[in-house]
């Protein structure tokens, strides 16, 4: 079975070496092909992933348009890749690649799964837009409970692929604007297990990678008008979970009070306190933004609405989170989460 990785990259030449080698060991012996596709300032990136000695051939994509989902396409319709059944995605920004954790994704796919995804536990000040929104609504609108369903690393069967190809296709052309950016995380997803079974690789280190926060808005302008788009019609039974019964595994480090202050000043910089936040409490925003894209609302102006809650509820959990204990964060997560879980289905009842 010819297997294939794609690495998307831009200003990672500190790390592309040992990301490429550890794909290299993951994807073993016969026919493989890796493909660097590169959106660098300048060519050393993709100069040292030339330079890194591979078994497999290697594709280097240069001069790429900036975003992440264009580049990860641009590959992906490479025609190295036609033949390929087993297809990885890997973050060029990993500072410990593990190329057991590669070879274990596409070993799932090898083994019948439509998409295998790395499940790392992160720390508590990050991962916001996994833990407060993209897990739960996912959870409850697709039955499936990711825990890291904007994971970096993944594997793709060719199915799952060409199913990808298809859809980006048919996507409204905003909403394909941000797939081509950080939105590609929750179309890989969500596409990939509308076809097939899902399988999720449980890591028990925390992946160690470049900060998001600084790409916040990016972040969430893009993935979640996405987001919301995708889980508009909810697939799941309509029996939420009980906040007990989800595990949510938050990976305890200090965080320098300075920076702490920092994240609260930049959150408070990016929008005004919401109207009525009190009296509506996170997750039921967020609710209210899906159940108007599932009535007909664009995802683009729910999202939109959504942000000054969502930038108080990180503001909230950082506040709250400095001062509790591992158990206690993982336990507020999985309260919220079934929340938004009921929320979301009772909304669905209520329209039908």
């Amino acid at each position: 079975m010819k297997a294939a990785a794609i690495l998307p990259s831009r200003n990672e030449p500190a790390t592309i070496t040992a990301v490429t080698t550890a794909v290299d060991t993951a994807l073993g012996n016969g026919p493989t092909v890796i493909v660097n596709a590169d959106s660098s300032d300048t060519p050393t990136t993709i100069n040292n992933f030339a330079a890194t000695g591979t078994r497999a051939r290697k594709v280097p994509l240069a001069g790429l348009i900036r975003g992440k989902g264009a580049q990860i396409l641009a590959a992906a319709r490479r025609p190295e890749l036609a033949d390929a059944e087993a297809v990885l995605i890997a973050d060029t920004d990993t500072r410990n690649p593990d190329p057991a954790v590669y070879a274990a994704l596409l070993d799932h796919v090898r083994a019948g799964a439509a998409v295998a995804i790395a499940d790392y536990p992160r720390h508590w000040d990050e991962a916001n837009l996994t833990n407060h929104l993209a897990r739960p609504l996912i959870a409850a609108t697709t039955g499936h409970d990711v825990p890291q369903p904007l994971a970096g690393d993944l594997a793709l069967s060719r199915q799952a692929l060409v199913a990808v190809l298809r859809a980006v296709e048919a996507l409204p052309r905003k909403l394909s604007e941000y797939v081509d950016g950080y939105g590609i995380d929750a179309f890989l997803l969500l596409t990939a297990i509308a076809i097939g079974p899902l399988a999720s690789v449980r890591i028990d280190r925390p992946k160690q990678h470049a900060g998001s926060f600084p790409h916040l808005p990016a972040i969430y302008h893009q993935a979640v008008p996405v987001l919301l788009h995708l889980t508009a019609t909810p697939t799941s039974p309509p029996v939420p979970p009980g906040g007990d019964t989800t595990s949510y595994r938050v990976s305890h480090r200090a965080v320098e009070p300075a920076r702490l202050q920092s994240m609260l000043t930049t959150l408070e910089s990016l929008g005004q306190h919401p109207d009525g936040y009190d009296e509506r409490p996170w997750p039921q925003p967020a609710a209210d933004a899906w159940y108007a894209v599932s009535s007909g609302a664009p995802a683009v102006e729910a999202a939109r609405r959504l942000w000054p809650h969502y930038l108080r509820r990180v503001a909230d959990w950082l506040t709250t989170g400095e001062h509790a204990a591992p158990r206690q964060r993982a336990g507020i997560l999985a309260t919220a989460h079934a929340r938004l879980h009921t929320a979301v289905l009772t909304a669905a009842g209520a329209r039908r």
